[in-house]
């Protein structure tokens, strides 16, 4: 086994060497610079980032999620570069907008921090939702943890169901939405 380790010259996967290698590999992970300096770590571009095992890896529940949450990232990063030439913006651009923020502030990890399959899945799920949305972006990993916390002490059988089943049941999610609604209302009261 190898692991071919390449430098991208101004991010151009596109050269000779670059795509020699990704020809003759199962995937590539590709670290962004501009992510990197924006804080968001691991700086992984989900877009040109692939591997050919990917979603077979994955339980049922992270591929639910992570589908939704591929897309809003990719339309988030075109509408962001778009938005830095024009100021008058529809509301759902900025929706989308929004939503692109919170889900990057989702997606930071701090170092030698482990989070579990199921408190991924329970915070994509919040997130590409809807639920953090209307929250301002420094409040988001607060939501995140809080509501972790919550889910853990006043739900067990949320993460108990995620963690036996591998994939988000029907009332799973019932119970999750039921929660996350509650959660959310209480948590945007403490904003005020």
């Amino acid at each position: 086994t190898a692991l071919p380790v390449i430098e991208t010259q101004a991010g151009d996967v596109s050269a000779y060497i670059p795509t020699n290698v990704i020809s003759i590999t199962d995937g590539q992970i590709y670290l962004e610079p501009s992510l990197f300096n924006a804080g968001v770590r691991p700086a992984l571009n989900v877009g040109i980032s692939v591997s050919r095992v990917g979603g077979n890896a994955q339980i049922k529940a992270m591929k639910k999620v992570a589908g939704p949450l591929k897309l809003e990232l990719a339309q988030f990063r075109a509408l962001e570069a778009f938005a830095k030439f024009g100021s008058d913006l529809d509301k759902s651009t900025q929706q989308q907008l929004r939503r692109g923020g919170r889900l990057m502030e989702v997606m930071k990890q701090l170092q030698y921090s482990p989070v579990s399959i199921e408190d991924q899945v329970v915070t994509i799920y919040a997130a590409t939702k809807g639920y953090m949305d209307e929250l301002p972006l420094e409040s988001v990993k607060r939501y995140e943890s809080e509501m972790l916390e919550f889910i853990k002490v006043t739900h067990p059988a949320i993460i108990e169901g995620l963690s036996v089943h591998k994939s988000l049941t029907d009332e799973v999610t019932s119970e999750l939405d039921s929660a996350l609604d509650g959660f959310t209302e209480r948590f945007k009261a403490t904003l005020k």
